[in-house]
């Protein structure tokens, strides 16, 4: 079972002095990753879905990783998830790329399509298309990252004639994908080298690993993806004998 810690750019985490410590302790402690969430704005006043005050702090996932680069040698850097259709895929594809180089290999992306209707409306993202958006993204972070002459024409994003370098130090980089629902399942199960639960309890971390059965047995994935990997972050306290009840359930990871 891998350890990570989740929310290292969030709440009282939200400093650099923060960030520092619980990185360090966490490399100390034997912990293999720390993840970093996501939100740009929030909506004021809070409403559901949204799972935080618009007055939490929350600071950008992919800065927060490179501050916590700096100040580690062995954890992974998680991003735990970037909203990827409220993101610019260009520039997010230059982000990660980076974060790769700057750390030496130690990135881990996490992505997810988002809820939250009144975040994409500041940003001026597509909601209503935003599974659509998310996968045409997919295409485009991969065609700038691995391709020797990065080209795309699609509905959401068309370049062709253009570079970017360096490119990532991991080839390719591990690609996780986060959510609960049926397309978050397709997308794992056909893209992604790991699959994302957030806040769940052991039934209904079942539940979901049912739905990506499901998925399986209506998607190709590609062999060069492997086994496709199971992090959780579990609702509740951790103890030994939870964490027996989430390896025998077949989760490979799970972020506290």
């Amino acid at each position: 079972m891998k350890l990570g810690l989740f929310g290292i750019n969030m709440h009282s985490s939200a400093r650099p002095d923060a960030v520092v410590a619980a990185v360090r302790r966490a490399e100390e402690a034997g912990f293999e990753s720390v993840w970093a969430g996501e939100h740009v704005v929030l909506p004021d006043p809070q409403v559901p879905p949204s799972p935080m005050a618009p007055q939490d702090p929350a600071l950008d996932p992919l800065f927060a990783l490179t501050w916590a680069a700096a100040h580690s040698t062995t954890l992974r850097l998680a991003t735990g998830i970037v909203i990827l259709p409220q993101r610019n895929p260009v520039v997010l594809a230059k982000e990660v790329a980076t974060l790769d180089v700057l750390s030496g290999g130690r990135v881990m992306l996490g992505i997810g399509a988002g809820y939250l209707e009144p975040e994409f409306r500041a940003i001026g993202a597509n909601f209503a298309q935003r599974g659509a958006v998310t996968d045409e993204y997919l295409d485009a972070l991969e065609r700038l990252w691995y391709d020797e002459h990065p080209e795309y024409h699609g509905a959401f994003v068309d370049f062709a004639g253009v570079d970017a370098y360096p490119r990532p130090v991991q080839r390719p980089i591990p690609l996780v994908v986060g959510g609960h629902t049926r397309p978050a399942y397709r997308r794992a199960v056909g893209r992604g080298h790991g699959w994302y639960g957030f806040a769940l309890k052991p039934e209904g971390a079942a539940a979901c690993l049912d739905g990506l059965r499901e998925a399986a047995s209506r998607v190709e994935r590609p062999p060069a993806l492997g086994e496709l990997e199971i992090t959780v972050t579990p609702r509740g306290r951790l103890t030994p004998e939870r964490a027996a009840e989430w390896a025998e359930l077949g989760v490979d990871r799970l972020v506290v």
